[in-house]
Formats: structure tokens, C-alpha cells, sequence
């Protein structure tokens, strides 16, 4: 699964062909985070990979990189969007999309090969104005 997702061939692949967006968070210099995202559809977007280094876990870099990502998307995209992420149903970070304002809207079973899957709820957040 790394290889698949994270080689820097994949992420080359992600960037050039696929239009995946990174930003990648620093504190003190130092990488803290990154999040990546896609556009899904005309009003519906994707954040695919969204990581905060473990000693920042709690210190409000995660919030901080989606309320940016999304503080840009209503720069480029003044109407009303979604903004959806996959998460597995047994990863803890459910809890903390659902307290930033995410919620379940679905389940999907992706499969990754060698008959593994990614069992994840599928969840999503409106965003319906722009921050004046």
C-alpha cells in the first residue's frame, strides 16, 4: 500500500496526472503535516491524504491544515462546495473529522490489491459561504 501511495513515482503520478494538490505545514521550521486534495467533481472536492506528524497530534496543526485548505478552495471556488475524505471505520480520526465539522455519509469498501481493501467511511462537509 505505501509503495502504491506514497513512492515518489506515485506522488509524481498523483501531482502531474491525476492534479493532486499538496501543502505541507512547518513549525519551527520543521515539516508538521501535509494534506493533498482533488477535485471530484465541479463542486465536490477530495482530500486524499491528510497527516500530522505524531508530536503535533493535538496541537491543532490537523485543524489548521483543513480550515487552510478550505480557506483556498473559497478562494478558487466561491459557490457552495463539498469537500469530502475517506477514513478507515477503525482509525481514531474519525472522531476528530467529526468534530471539525465532517460527517459519515457513506461507507466504501476500495480494494487495493492482493485482495486487501480500504474499509472507510466516506465523509464530507458543506461549505456554503465564504468567510467574509
Amino acid at each position: 500500500m505505501f509503495e502504491m501511495m506514497y513512492s515518489t513515482d506515485s506522488i509524481r503520478r498523483q501531482i502531474t496526472e491525476m492534479q493532486h494538490r499538496y501543502f505541507i505545514v512547518y513549525a519551527d521550521g520543521l515539516p508538521a503535516g501535509y494534506l493533498s486534495y482533488e477535485t471530484k467533481s465541479g463542486d465536490t472536492y477530495v482530500f486524499q491524504k491528510i497527516y500530522a506528524v505524531p508530536e503535533f497530534h493535538g496541537k491543532g496543526v490537523g485543524r489548521y491544515m483543513v480550515e487552510q485548505v478550505i480557506s483556498r478552495l473559497r478562494d478558487i471556488h466561491p459557490q457552495p462546495f463539498t469537500v469530502e475524505l475517506y477514513v478507515n471505520r477503525g482509525n481514531p480520526a474519525v472522531g476528530f473529522y467529526e468534530h471539525i465539522g465532517f460527517a459519515k455519509s457513506g461507507t466504501r469498501d476500495h480494494p487495493i490489491g492482493n485482495g486487501y481493501y480500504m474499509n472507510d467511511y466516506i465523509m464530507s462537509m458543506k461549505v456554503d459561504t465564504p468567510i467574509s
